[in-house]
């Protein structure tokens, strides 16, 4: 078959038709693991880390949402870094999260990043002040200038009110310490356009999007739901690498309902993801407050749907 002039082998996305993976294509957003008296657990973060990297993760996200970074403080978050650098060896790519409000603490995060042993920062909109498009790009650049780690943007407005918007993107890209960005701006065209502007490591911040980006050109994703089941999510890329895109968007849709059981029934996926892990006996313990744990009649949906994933990717 043609497409286009080309035969439909030639037309199949190459490496160089894909965004750089400067951290991995399939990373996990990483829960950060408490004992049973909200401590942090060491030893839990490099068993998890250990399991997620054996099944599929080549890049993971640490100190982020899902890993309660909000009321982790910072050393703990330099703690579990230097933990999971130790589990993990140099086997994966390590990303952290360094962003906050305040530009003078998220660049003291960045260069403590640094120093723990991370591959890369993961820098969020600032949130709550709402700052203009200016004022945020002189914030990512203060940062990426005093840190010498490569930067992943992150732009999630739902949760800090801000959007980065693309034409701010397109600037930023200029910036040589500026390489990737984490989205969950749910703006499929400006993710696109800034895509086909720049050289940006776009990675799906939404696991519902991560074939549909990664379809366009984008580097991976970042997935919360890949902290329960990172082979099958790891797979989805796989397949669609192969040349196997039906196969792709089959194992895709099989996805599909364990990712809204955990991303779109009203909880953090921070919450979600603990519920799954502790049913699964693997690393967890309980959210810190203001989170509050998985009730029993949600915590059994989640249950629920995890074994009929599960039950599905089996037959994949």
């Amino acid at each position: 078959m043609e497409l286009y002039g080309h035969s439909a082998e030639t037309a199949r996305m190459t490496n160089s038709d894909r965004s750089p993976a400067p951290f991995g294509r399939a990373l996990c957003a990483m829960i950060t693991p408490f004992t049973e008296a909200g401590e942090l657990d060491l030893d839990g973060a490099r068993r998890l880390a250990g399991r997620l990297v054996r099944e599929g993760c080549d890049g993971l996200v640490l100190n982020g949402t899902t890993g309660e970074s909000p009321t982790t403080s910072d050393a703990e978050k330099s703690a579990l870094v230097r933990a999971v650098r130790e589990a993990v060896g140099d086997r994966v790519h390590l990303v952290t999260g360094v962003g906050s409000s305040d530009t003078r603490h998220t660049v003291d995060l960045a260069l403590a990043a640094g120093e723990s042993g991370a591959d890369g920062v993961l820098v969020v909109t600032p949130y709550y002040s709402k700052p203009p498009q200016d004022a945020l790009g002189a914030h990512f650049t203060e940062v990426a200038d005093a840190s010498g780690l490569p930067v992943m943007l992150y732009d999630i407005p739902g949760r800090t009110g801000t959007r980065i918007e693309p034409e701010t993107m397109i600037r930023l890209s200029a910036h040589p310490r500026i390489v990737a960005v984490k989205d969950c701006s749910y703006d499929f065209l400006g993710a696109q356009k800034v895509m086909a502007r720049t050289d940006l490591a776009y990675y799906a911040g939404c696991d519902e999007h991560a074939l549909a980006l990664y379809a366009v050109g984008a580097a991976g994703y970042v997935s919360t739901v890949a902290n329960v089941v990172p082979g099958p999510m790891r797979a989805v890329l796989d397949a669609f690498d192969a040349g196997d895109t039906a196969g792709a968007a089959r194992l895709m849709r099989r996805a599909v309902p364990l990712i809204e059981a955990m991303m779109a029934a009203g909880l953090p996926g921070t919450v979600t993801a603990k519920a799954l892990l502790a049913a699964l006996g693997l690393p967890s313990g309980p959210v810190r407050a203001p989170l509050r744990p998985a009730g029993r009649e949600v915590a059994d949906g989640l249950r629920t749907a995890l074994a009929h994933a599960t039950d599905e990717f089996a037959v994949a």
